[in-house]
């Protein structure tokens, strides 16, 4: 993050993700499938709604479009919000992610100013980018402008003493313990001012 021609820590961590595309939802089937996921019958179903039957069977079937009330209905008597009424499930999402990364086995990634540790790299299409990072700069003047990127950032200091530098606000001395969040697409830099190198944690929110 160091170099404005080097790839950032986003671009890595994107750059092995498929994007998925857009898939038009069909409401009736959106609506049987819910309605088999709770094992009820038509009946079941039009009853903890409140609609008829015939209203129902014709929403799954796709021969009618249900008014507002009878979408809100819907979603009431599925215990679900509107919104995900109209949510397809994601299939090849597994809903139970772990990755562990034990100390010292995470993915290196080194510029002249940062040895960022890359954290749980294995894991593809995360709404967050963790890593650790050994900050070995000791002046403003070792970047090569402003390090901006889209998202939000929470940085963490693990150990050391830095210098936090921001766009729009006075630098700040952080230590162990302090922490921060901004908009990183403002511009900031870091610089270690303890005698050894600083360490600290990084989370930013990857842009979709």
């Amino acid at each position: 993050m160091s170099n404005l021609n080097e790839p950032t820590l986003i671009t890595i961590a994107r750059a092995n993700g498929v994007r998925e595309q857009v898939t038009n939802l069909n409401l009736g089937q959106r609506v049987r499938q819910l309605r088999k996921d709770r094992k009820w019958t038509l009946e079941q179903a039009a009853k903890q709604a409140g609609l008829a039957r015939s209203t129902l069977s014709k929403i799954e079937n796709g021969q009618m479009s249900p008014t507002f009330d009878a979408v809100k209905k819907l979603a009431d008597g599925l215990n679900i919000s509107v919104p995900q009424l109209f949510t397809a499930p994601k299939s090849d999402k597994m809903m139970a992610r772990l990755a562990l990364t034990k100390s010292g086995e995470g993915r290196e990634h080194i510029t002249s100013t940062y040895e960022h540790e890359m954290l749980a790299p294995e894991l593809k299409d995360k709404a967050m980018l963790p890593y650790s990072a050994r900050i070995r700069a000791r002046s403003f003047d070792e970047y090569s402008g402003w390090v901006r990127h889209d998202g939000e950032e929470f940085l963490y200091i693990l150990s050391g003493i830095i210098m936090f530098y921001t766009e729009f606000y006075e630098p700040v001395e952080m230590r162990r313990g302090d922490s921060a969040y901004y908009d990183a697409v403002m511009g900031h830099n870091l610089i270690s001012i303890s005698q050894d190198d600083a360490v600290v944690l990084w989370v930013t929110a990857l842009p979709d």
